[in-house]
């Protein structure tokens, strides 16, 4: 059985970009950064993707100071190297240079082995107009449900 302890969620995700496909990466960390983000302390919400010299890098993500820590200070936003296999790396840049799709975080969490792993999504933008019809087709499928609880 296997388990994750969610630490970040990017809850706008889903809403602001039509998610293509998922992977699951590690993320290469440094010093205090472990201890913080075991805390729950970050944010995913402006984080994205980006491709520097063949590796994939997550740019923006915070992840704020270690209260206890004095001997590394790092930068809160610093560039994190995303470390996933090379055939996953190039089926990425495909899609990246192809379609114009972006990465973006989706969550990050510990796996059962305490490692920290980020769930990347290769996502296309939505339009204001995508955006309504997915409102609207959730609420229609919330009304269905309550109509049908309601009949029993």
């Amino acid at each position: 059985m296997t388990y994750k302890l969610n630490i970040s969620k990017n809850r706008k995700a889903y809403h602001n970009y039509t998610v293509d496909s998922t992977y699951e990466a590690g993320i290469a960390l440094r010093g205090s950064e472990v201890k913080s983000l075991r805390k729950n302390k970050t944010s995913l919400s402006e984080s994205y993707g980006s491709l520097i010299k063949g590796e994939l890098f997550l740019l923006n993500l915070h992840i704020p100071q270690y209260e206890c820590t004095t001997a590394f200070l790092l930068d809160s936003r610093r560039p994190k190297k995303l470390l996933l296999h090379k055939r996953e790396i190039n089926r990425i840049i495909g899609k990246m240079k192809k379609n114009h799709f972006t990465i973006i975080p989706l969550e990050m969490y510990l796996n059962e082995r305490s490692l920290i792993k980020v769930a990347i999504g290769v996502c296309k933008g939505k339009t204001n107009y995508d955006k309504r019809e997915s409102i609207k087709k959730r609420e229609i499928e919330r009304e269905m449900r309550r109509d049908v609880s309601n009949q029993e």
